[in-house]
């Protein structure tokens, strides 16, 4: 039974030893719901780190850690295409390792926008098939009523 608590209590210090401190370890619970401890694999020109511990299960076992700057507003898309292909496992090795092969055509990664007020909002230069009703106005409704009577 000690042994078992004192296992929790030795991998509880890796993980606050982990994330540099008590403050810190809170921090990370706060913002990802999740405390892990794994091997520093790289990171990105973003400032997101990434990591990778084996004993966890495959889909687990390779995570990020969101740079700082974004707070709580992460987003998958914030990851590039040579960090995600890694981390969905669709390659085993790392971009520190073996780099993604860059072609001329190829834009930096753009994090999605949506919902800011940088997102693309398109327009149409074309007019409208059907136009919108607008209700008659006090003065045209006079108008037409005294109209009316004078028939």
């Amino acid at each position: 039974m000690t042994e078992g608590a004192l296992a929790k209590f030795r991998q509880w210090t890796q993980i606050v030893r982990h994330y540099g401190g008590l403050k810190n370890t809170l921090l990370a619970v706060y913002r990802y719901d999740d405390l892990k401890t794994g091997s520093f694999i790289g990171a990105d020109k973003y400032g997101n780190s990434y990591y990778q511990n084996k004993r966890y299960f495959i889909g687990r076992s390779r995570w990020v850690q969101y740079a700082d700057r974004v707070g709580l507003d992460y987003d998958a898309s914030q990851v590039p295409p040579e960090w995600h292909r890694w981390l969905q496992y669709i390659t085993d090795d790392p971009p520190t390792t073996t780099p993604l092969k860059r072609h001329p055509w190829m834009i930096d990664n753009i994090e999605n926008k949506t919902g800011t007020r940088q997102s693309y909002m398109p327009y149409s230069t074309v007019r409208p098939k059907i136009q919108s009703w607008q209700p008659p106005t006090s003065s045209t409704t006079a108008s037409q009523s005294t109209e009316a009577m004078k028939s």
